[in-house]
């Protein structure tokens, strides 16, 4: 029996990843790490500029990710049982992607192997957020980004 030459995510839905996969699957954006608010006439989502507490505002990854629910108890952890949630996650998220039966984009780093392309090429927020410690919620409207979906 030869085993398929396709890339786990293309062979395998969500709920078949082991741990690893799923983590690898992270593209490393920060983009979920970023505040949102919902429009309370649309219930559209929309992304701010504005970064959890615990994200480095340059690399883009969590600072605290195994306490991280201890820190941020609203903290919204992602597993395959919840895809059905994913839609506010930004279109070009490995988990969604995957959950929507697409492939991932070129510059992700299971596709070309460079975990920098996410930043090189703007998909990510890197150097251009602000802390939530430093912003109050009351101005967060100020700092929209880009609605989801």
């Amino acid at each position: 029996m030869i085993a398929d030459p396709a890339p786990f995510w293309r062979r395998k839905t969500l709920d078949q990843l082991d741990p690893q996969e799923w983590e690898s699957l992270c593209d490393g954006c920060g983009l979920c790490c970023l505040q949102k608010l919902e429009d309370e006439d649309d219930n559209s989502i929309y992304y701010t500029r504005i970064a959890c507490k615990l994200l480095d505002m340059n690399t883009c990854q969590c600072s605290d990710y195994p306490n991280r629910f201890e820190q941020v108890p609203d903290c919204i952890q992602l597993t395959p049982g919840k895809a059905d949630q994913f839609k506010w996650l930004p279109t070009t998220c490995g988990y969604r992607l995957v959950s929507e039966g697409k492939d991932l984009p070129a510059w992700h780093h299971l596709v070309c192997g460079d975990r920098e392309q996410v930043h090189e090429q703007r998909i990510s927020q890197s150097g251009r957020m602000l802390s939530e410690n430093d912003v109050d919620e009351d101005d967060w409207e100020d700092h929209l980004i880009f609605r989801a979906g």
